[in-house]
């Protein structure tokens, strides 16, 4: 089970994130081709998403993150569903993660435990590869009326951080940072990225500077970009100075969003996760195509 906040967690050492949800339930057999990707398994196939999450805690992660990074109220109302059901599905990512976590401590997992609710940017709910672009064509308020009311119940239903993940754009990540005041719940703001850019272009050290000052993020970082940018990244988010550091990079491969597919190699275990960690990394996982026996590997690794 969880044990006291994940940002007081952080000053004892490396924590281990999962690796793709949407990986894993793949690998299962699930389909998921439509523009709702994982998040339609909330409504379809709950029980799928916790034996997803529980892959990754046995193989050694210490936090899961939720199903509901595509999961948005505009991307629902396209199947039919009504703001109570969405609200409800929200919520019920959250439980799923919960239960997991639960059958993992009944297991004997043991250690501390805690679950991010995944928070995806606005480009994710398009389903046409926005989130490796960003800039949009939104105002900042906009955005915010966009994210406020999913962070909210998200925030309500029992997550222990919110995961401001994949976000392409510094506009955009201003826009979440704002419902994280309103709402002080603990975050971690992890942006897409370009070598030392943001994928809309801008410098690295600015984005992450939209969380200084911000007690309740607890680290800033990158998520779904190429291994090959983690180091930079990694130095720039240490040099912010006063949040930890949270990468998850993708396995290598690069999303094709015309044919929906994985494209190139991967190279996960040419990773050099040591070299992370010395540099100030402290929640490091990975994001899609990366499975429980990455992370395994990874968790080894950290323990060793």
């Amino acid at each position: 089970m969880s044990s006291g906040s994940l940002a007081a967690a952080l000053s004892a050492g490396p924590i281990v994130l999962d690796g793709g949800l949407a990986t894993q339930l793949a690998a299962a057999g699930h389909d998921l081709s439509d523009h709702l990707w994982s998040a339609r398994l909330l409504h379809d196939e709950p029980e799928a998403i916790v034996d997803a999450h529980l892959a990754f805690l046995r193989a050694g992660a210490q936090v899961v993150i939720t199903a509901s990074y595509q999961a948005t109220y505009d991307g629902f109302a396209k199947i039919g569903l009504d703001d109570a059901a969405v609200t409800a599905l929200l919520r019920r990512s959250v439980t799923l993660a919960r239960q997991a976590r639960q059958r993992a401590s009944d297991a004997g997992i043991g250690g501390p435990l805690w679950i991010a609710a995944s928070v995806g940017p606005y480009g994710a709910m398009l389903a046409d590869g926005s989130e490796y672009r960003g800039g949009y064509g939104l105002s900042v308020t906009e955005l915010v009326r966009f994210h406020r009311r999913r962070m909210q119940v998200l925030a309500d239903a029992g997550a222990d951080v919110l995961a401001l993940e994949t976000v392409p754009d510094a506009a955009e990540a201003e826009a979440m940072l704002r419902v994280v005041e309103e709402l002080g719940m603990p975050a971690w703001l992890s942006y897409t990225i370009d070598g030392v850019h943001t994928r809309a272009g801008q410098p690295l050290d600015e984005a992450f500077r939209l969380a200084a000052g911000m007690d309740d993020v607890v680290a800033v970082g990158v998520n779904c970009s190429a291994p090959g940018d983690i180091a930079p990244a990694v130095a720039i988010g240490a040099r912010a100075g006063d949040k930890a550091v949270v990468v998850y990079p993708n396995s290598g491969e690069r999303w094709d969003a015309a044919t929906r597919s994985w494209t190139g190699e991967a190279g996960w275990g040419a990773q050099p996760v040591d070299s992370w960690i010395g540099a100030g990394a402290r929640l490091v996982g990975g994001c899609c195509r990366v499975t429980p026996a990455h992370i395994a590997d990874l968790a080894m690794r950290l323990r060793a």
